[in-house]
């Protein structure tokens, strides 16, 4: 149903972020198991799970207060997308680095989400959300710092199985995940500027299309220098991802908001990204690859922070696209 007060919006936020908790619980719970032997990894997701579990009853209470409910579908969805997740992510060679990546991605996502629920209920006046949405944003935010620290052990955990021998094949494939994450940015931001909703948005996605066609560039001239190339079966698969994206957020009533949230999110999982292949990069001696991840890092970091910085704007080019007040 689509929001005609600004009220009704902000219970129709608190289902959207109740979804996504119960995804996230999802795959907490099943995290903890997949990541190997490493104790610093698995205890960083468990402990992780009651403050998810929290965060879950603190929304769920908010819509109780505003004589609602979590959207069941919404939350079904959510679920078997975790524990979709989660399969995949065991069905992978390097699970521990998969894992960390996303987890690193999503807790930004939900940092998004939950200021987008602030700035909102800040607007109607709901102290009680205002203050939920800061504790459970605090909490998101610490988890990333957590799995920031943790690069390091995911990819002691994903190459230890891999002999001396072979990382330099193994680098090639994190240099071809880097290309196909790149190729699936290209998609997003090209649409990018037609749903933004503001030209401040706009602008943002545009600048960073210019930057992220040059790390696609650099990164395939990486590979050829050394002696490899872009898997043409993993790029085409995400370009595709992208479209289907694309025309998932052209269809939302608050495109602009949304948009952004994942925009912030996507920034995060090509940093995670980023991060991992530096690592791996060094322990395979190659200089010029970190050196390469280093320049792409700065970027990535830069795009995400201008996005932040464009969350109030977005909330209210998503208000202004739905005909809702300001106040």
């Amino acid at each position: 149903m689509t929001p005609e007060t600004l009220q009704d919006q902000l219970t129709k936020y608190l289902t959207d972020v109740h979804s996504i908790e119960e995804q996230a619980l999802a795959q907490m719970r099943t995290a903890p198991s997949l990541v190997g032997d490493d104790p610093r990894l698995a205890e960083a997701f468990s402990a992780h799970l009651p403050e998810t579990e929290q965060h879950e009853r603190l929304v769920r209470q908010r819509l109780e207060a505003r004589n609602a409910s979590p959207a069941r579908i919404k939350d079904l969805v959510g679920t078997l997308t975790g524990k979709g997740f989660g399969a995949f992510a065991a069905s992978q060679p390097d699970t521990p680095g998969k894992l960390v990546a996303h987890g690193f991605s999503y807790e930004h996502m939900e940092e998004a989400a939950y200021e987008l629920l602030r700035l909102l209920a800040q607007r109607v006046g709901d102290e009680q959300t205002v203050e939920a949405s800061n504790a459970i944003q605090q909490q998101e935010h610490a988890m990333g710092e957590r799995l920031a620290q943790l690069f390091d052990d995911a990819v002691t955990g994903a190459l230890r199985e891999v002999s001396p021998d072979d990382i330099g094949e193994q680098l090639n494939k994190y240099l071809a995940d880097a290309h196909a994450i790149e190729e699936q940015a290209l998609q997003l931001l090209r649409k990018g500027p037609q749903l933004a909703g503001a030209p401040e948005l706009a602008a943002a996605y545009s600048d960073h299309l210019v930057e992220t066609e040059e790390h696609a560039r650099l990164v395939e001239r990486r590979l050829e220098q050394r002696g490899s190339s872009p898997s043409k079966l993993k790029d085409a698969a995400l370009r595709v991802g992208a479209l289907n994206w694309g025309a998932f957020f052209a269809a939302q009533p608050d495109t602009p908001a949304k948009l952004a949230a994942f925009a912030y999110a996507f920034e995060h999982l090509e940093i995670a990204g980023y991060e991992l292949l530096r690592r791996v990069a060094e322990r395979a001696g190659d200089r010029g690859t970190v050196e390469l991840a280093e320049l792409i890092l700065a970027e990535e970091r830069g795009a995400a922070e201008r996005v932040w910085a464009l969350l109030p704007r977005a909330l209210e080019a998503s208000l202004h696209e739905q005909s809702l007040p300001a106040r």
